[in-house]
């Protein structure tokens, strides 16, 4: 789907009908794939081992019962009807709830917040922050430094079991699916053949990723569209044939009869019956790519009818057939006349399943490593036309890997149930952790409401979460082990990127040395453009000064670029580029900040050069517009200030407008006055109320309409003489100069302190993609200098 469709906040008219029922279909494939297979293996692990089939019914009713009702609370009251709800301009996920979270509330761990941010238009509120007075949840909250910690590492917990959902998912469909083959076979030959044909599938999946699904991608909505009707009819033929009162069954009066004669038995049963919602998850965090409408329609209307006849289907022939306790399966219930076509459906179904949950984790880890939550790895997006389908390949080998040491070493629904149902619960908390948060601080509900949503959907979850960790030795340590590892990684990498920005931070240049920079130093001024990567977004990063320490030249044209994501999932063009200067006019520095939101591609044009270059001829021509004369930044005494505080919004914008916000910066040293652009300030500590104007930039087409402007800009000799410069400086070349770091810890650090960065860190920095091929830096172009960071 091209992303114009796909974004809230480029959407400015309400979808029509038919284009709703569109989304609808379309997101069967994508949405629905791993929900929809669910059948094949509920009942076939919830009657592994704890409990059996008996002649009373009242375990296969009980079941049925808890899955209906599982279905009914979990998936349609709590995803369809409030989470989905919870959007970050229409995107969904673990992240959107985050992001979010973070815009109402000061508690995000990146430290490179900027006012400018503010003004952006995806960075809106959809109720906006109460004046009079905030609630005490609020408060708590960015008071304590510890729960902003606590908060991102349940984030990040779930985003690891969405990344262990990834592994799971594959491995129990596809073997659940190819399972039906053991009712053709002796078991011998069941398990000689039955894990050889997994796995060879398995692989198949996984190397066909790097084509992207949107070659196969039009398959997908047929296949689970046949498959929903395939079980649905299948439930409808058993209810009838078998057992047509089997509808009582889900009277909540079953759950208790059920538990009531299973006891400890039932209760872990339960980490069978949770595997019924595996993939709800899915209609949140794939939201962006549809709509609220689309996903909810095609779940109330078609896929919950399908899945709750299923079950009942299956219900149905247990009940009449007990001589098959020992063989519980879906294919049992399916009539053998058409039994292969259903196998060969499941299996395609299966497939389509799995590739959702792939994609989904490409997706998230994409939008970990852009939050600086990963380290850096390579990202490739499949698809010119549809936003969003990515490949990254180490993963991708990674999960194949992971995936068939899965299938082989359990070989069993069993194990690999247990598993998939932990890392599905935990999943689950998470978010209804998140979204009880959302209640409060996003749509400013009394806290009532939230800790009753919390407290409600929160036991149904951790009674299903604690039947899945008491099977730990039965394969639930695996989503376990797999999420503590991942955690470690991803708190590591995001702790030591917050201590090498501080450390930036603290040591970077002042305006006045830069300046002072000159033939009565030494220093020359060579041809061409030099282009300093930092994550500043103020101040002269500390690489730069030694790298003029250790080659005393640096460019005639000099561009300190900062590239950084913000709490937004998507960053519009037009207001991508914040250009300003560094210092007077004369001296032909410039900064220029790049954002980028959280599901954003970066450096998304084919020459970050030119497309830089293009954007400092539209600054300097806007900013001499705005001052002729001068087009130094003014202070409010009328006086000429070099600092660089002034900061304007490039790109093809409507009329310009003027924003005015009272805003708190929080910043290490602030002493910029007021000014009429963006201030450039870097928040890091409470230090005052200081007010700030956005003016963004108007179309250069503008300019070229108005004869007065084109008059204006062909007279000022200035205007023409700097972009002569910087045409001038682009034809002689460009060098890229980053920071080539080396981290370790400070004297006196613990020792997990010191395993974490000295060895952790920096052996992930040493086999992750380096910054130099990220942003996509020409070799010949590339000067690296090298830094020790003392954290």
């Amino acid at each position: 789907m091209d992303p114009k469709y796909s974004r809230c906040w480029s959407a400015s008219k309400k979808e029509s009908w038919k284009n709703i029922l569109l989304l609808a279909y379309q997101s069967l494939g994508v949405v629905y794939g791993d929900l929809s297979i669910s059948p094949l293996y509920v009942f076939k692990s919830t009657f592994a081992e704890d409990i059996h089939h008996s002649e009373t019914n009242e375990e296969i009713f009980g079941t049925l019962s808890f899955v209906f009702w599982t279905l009914t609370l979990v998936t349609l009251f709590k995803y369809v009807f409030i989470v989905l709800r919870a959007d970050d301009n229409g995107e969904g996920g673990t992240f959107a709830l985050y992001s979010l979270i973070c815009r109402h509330a000061k508690v995000s761990l990146l430290p490179n917040r900027q006012v400018a941010d503010e003004a952006l238009s995806t960075y809106k509120m959809e109720h906006p922050p109460e004046e009079k007075s905030s609630s005490r949840v609020k408060l708590l909250l960015e008071k304590h430094k510890s729960l902003h910690t606590a908060l991102l590492i349940l984030v990040l917990l779930g985003t690891c079991m969405v990344i262990g959902d990834g592994v799971l998912t594959p491995a129990i469909s596809v073997f659940s699916a190819v399972s039906g083959l053991e009712l053709y076979m002796s078991k011998e030959q069941h398990e000689y053949a039955v894990i050889p044909i997994t796995c060879f599938i398995l692989v198949c999946l996984f190397a066909l990723q790097h084509y992207g699904t949107h070659r196969v991608g039009f398959l997908f909505a047929p296949v689970v569209l046949v498959w929903l009707l395939c079980i649905s009819s299948l439930g409808v033929y058993n209810i009838f044939r078998w057992n047509p009162y089997v509808y009582k069954a889900l009277s909540p009066y079953y759950m208790f009869k059920f538990l009531k004669k299973t006891g400890k038995s039932g209760w872990m049963s339960l980490g069978g019956i949770l595997l019924c919602i595996t993939g709800s998850e899915a209609m949140f965090a794939d939201l962006g790519h549809f709509s609220y409408d689309a996903i909810q329609i095609a779940f109330t209307f078609l896929v919950y009818p399908a899945l709750i006849l299923a079950y009942m289907g299956q219900a149905a022939y247990l009940s009449e057939h007990h001589d098959a306790s020992s063989q519980i399966s879906f294919y049992i219930s399916v009539p053998e006349h058409v039994r292969w076509p259903v196998i060969i459906i499941a299996i395609l179904a299966s497939v389509v399943g799995s590739q959702a949950i792939i994609s989904g984790t490409f997706s998230i880890i994409n939008q970990s490593q852009s939050l600086g939550c990963f380290p850096r790895v390579k990202v490739v997006h499949t698809s010119d036309k549809i936003h969003g389908q990515i490949y990254i390949p180490e993963i991708n080998w990674m999960l194949m890997i992971l995936c068939i040491a899965v299938t082989i070493g359990f070989r069993d629904v069993k194990h690999m149930g247990n598993a998939s149902g932990l890392a599905v619960m935990a999943v689950m908390l998470v978010t209804t952790c998140l979204t009880s948060l959302v209640i409060i601080l996003c749509w400013h509900k009394p806290p009532i409401l939230a800790l009753s949503f919390l407290v409600f959907f929160g036991s149904i979850e951790l009674l299903y979460f604690s039947a899945s960790v008491i099977k730990f030795l039965e394969g639930a340590w695996l989503p376990i082990l797999l999420a503590l590892f991942l955690v470690t990684i991803m708190f590591v990498w995001h702790y030591t990127t917050i201590k090498k920005y501080e450390y930036d931070l603290h040591n970077k240049v002042s305006l006045e040395w830069l300046l002072a920079l000159g033939p009565s130093l030494g220093i020359s001024r060579v041809p061409g453009i030099g282009i300093v990567f930092t994550d500043l977004t103020s101040g002269i990063p500390a690489n730069f000064s030694r790298f003029v320490t250790n080659l005393p030249a640096f460019h005639r044209i000099l561009v300190f670029v900062c590239i950084k994501s913000v709490p937004v999932p998507y960053v519009p063009p037009a207001e991508r580029y914040l250009v300003g200067r560094v210092g007077p006019s004369a001296h032909r520095s410039y900064r220029c900040i790049v954002r980028y939101g959280y599901r954003d591609v970066h450096q998304d044009v084919d020459s970050f050069e030119s497309e830089l270059v293009d954007k400092l001829a539209n600054f300097i021509r806007y900013n001499w517009s705005q001052s002729p004369v001068n087009s130094d930044p003014v202070n409010e005494e009328g006086g000429s200030q070099s600092s660089d505080c002034r900061l304007a919004v490039i790109g093809v914008m409507a009329p310009d407008f003027d924003i005015e916000e009272s805003m708190q910066p929080e910043s290490v040293s602030v002493s910029f006055p007021t000014v009429h652009s963006v201030s450039d300030v870097i928040e890091m500590e409470n230090v005052g109320v200081v007010e700030r104007r956005v003016r963004f930039a108007v179309d250069e087409s503008k300019f070229d309409s108005d004869s007065e402007f084109e008059v204006a800009f062909a007279a000022d000799a200035q205007l023409q003489e700097e972009l002569q410069e910087l045409y001038e400086a682009q034809q002689a070349g460009t060098a890229f100069i980053l920071g080539h770091s080396h981290v370790k810890a400070k004297q006196g650090s613990s020792i997990l302190k010191r395993l974490a960065i000295n060895f952790g860190y920096n052996f992930l920095r040493r086999n992750c993609r380096g910054a130099d091929v990220a942003l996509k830096v020409p070799p010949v172009s590339l000067l690296e200098v090298g830094m020790v960071y003392v954290v």
